[in-house]
């Protein structure tokens, strides 16, 4: 199927409506999309986004606390994900709002369910390539839609922090990745303090990744700049 790849993005949904949520997460959910959370106020909005790191937000303009408006600006504080609004207020003002915060696209209330996937789809499509979920090295395999490491036919799991720092590594594979820029994509848009932790995982990752792990060939490090994958070929 053309956009198999896009099923595995998680979906952040916040809405006050319990209905609207269940319906939006049904639809979704039979189309194959298998992780949506939902929230139901700005507060629970960003606090899911901070925990649960989704791909893609659906957020409704008018909430108990605040709006999708403020929402959005929040988000933007800490990730990049494509945003689209779905709300019952169809202003050509609303929309030019939420379109000049960065928005990807406004979905007005009452909808059909196929125009409300076409324009997820849409959405992810034109943020998310299609990568395969196997990433092969020297040594074992990468499967990351298990979180798993495939090393001479023994499979080892990867820890949440694991698979995010191995995801940031591969999506710059070969290149070197900052300190800093690991330990923000791990732990916030505020990464002073952790490189301790982010060694912990280093060491972690090569034991479970290296045939070797004091003498590693595909997790590397970059003395004074950062680290890199080398991913084979």
């Amino acid at each position: 199927m053309e956009d198999s790849f896009l099923y595995s993005k998680k979906i952040l949904l916040v809405d006050d409506e319990p209905e609207l949520r269940k319906l939006v997460t049904d639809i979704l959910s039979d189309d194959g999309f298998i992780d949506i959370i939902e929230a139901g106020t700005v507060r629970a909005g960003f606090s899911s986004a901070r925990q649960e790191k989704p791909d893609l937000a659906i957020l409704d303009v008018m909430l108990p606390d605040g709006d999708g408006f403020s929402l959005m600006k929040e988000l933007r504080t800490f990730t990049d994900i494509p945003i689209i609004f779905l709300t019952a207020k169809d202003e050509a003002a609303d929309k030019l709002a939420g379109l000049g915060l960065g928005a990807d696209d406004y979905v007005v209330k009452p909808f059909l369910p196929q125009e409300l996937l076409l324009r997820v789809h849409a959405v992810l499509r034109r943020c998310y390539k299609a990568d395969s979920p196997l990433l092969e090295l020297e040594g074992c395999t990468i499967d990351f839609s298990r979180a798993e490491v495939n090393k001479n036919g023994k499979i080892i799991a990867l820890t949440a922090k694991e698979h995010m720092l191995l995801e940031t590594l591969s999506h710059n594979e070969g290149r070197i990745v900052s300190i800093d820029a690991l330990c923000e994509a791990l732990w916030g848009d505020n990464p002073f303090g952790y490189e301790n932790s982010l060694n912990a995982h280093i060491r972690r990752i090569r034991e479970k990744i290296e045939t070797n792990p004091s003498k590693p060939v595909s997790l590397i490090t970059m003395k004074g700049l950062g680290y890199k994958l080398n991913v084979r070929k």
